[in-house]
């Protein structure tokens, strides 16, 4: 974002705003890569079977219930951001799991 000290602060904020609204329409229009967050998902999962097996259901419960946090945070601000359905449900599932493209 272009910042001038000269302008006026309302057309600042109109330029901002269509700025915003740009990025927010490409960010919408693009598609996402969830091959990462299935790789993460996969880890998640498997640990938490491990877990299970091996009777640990303290840490079950805590480590679900971490992952299910962050899934309902990143899914409310997708809400928030303005998506709305599928595209909301993949973009709070890449953020949850998506450190999977990292491995």
């Amino acid at each position: 974002m272009h910042f001038d000290e000269n302008e006026p602060l309302s057309v600042r904020e109109e330029r901002f705003a269509a700025e915003r609204a740009e990025s927010r329409a490409a960010r919408k229009a693009a598609l996402l890569d969830l091959r990462g967050a299935h790789v993460g998902a996969a880890i998640v999962t498997i640990a938490l079977a491990l877990l299970s097996w091996y009777g640990k259901l303290l840490a079950l419960g805590v480590i679900s219930g971490v992952f299910l946090i962050w899934f309902a945070a990143a899914l409310v601000w997708a809400y928030a951001d303005g998506d709305h359905g599928r595209h909301a449900l993949q973009r709070a599932y890449n953020v949850t799991f998506g450190w999977g493209d990292g491995l």
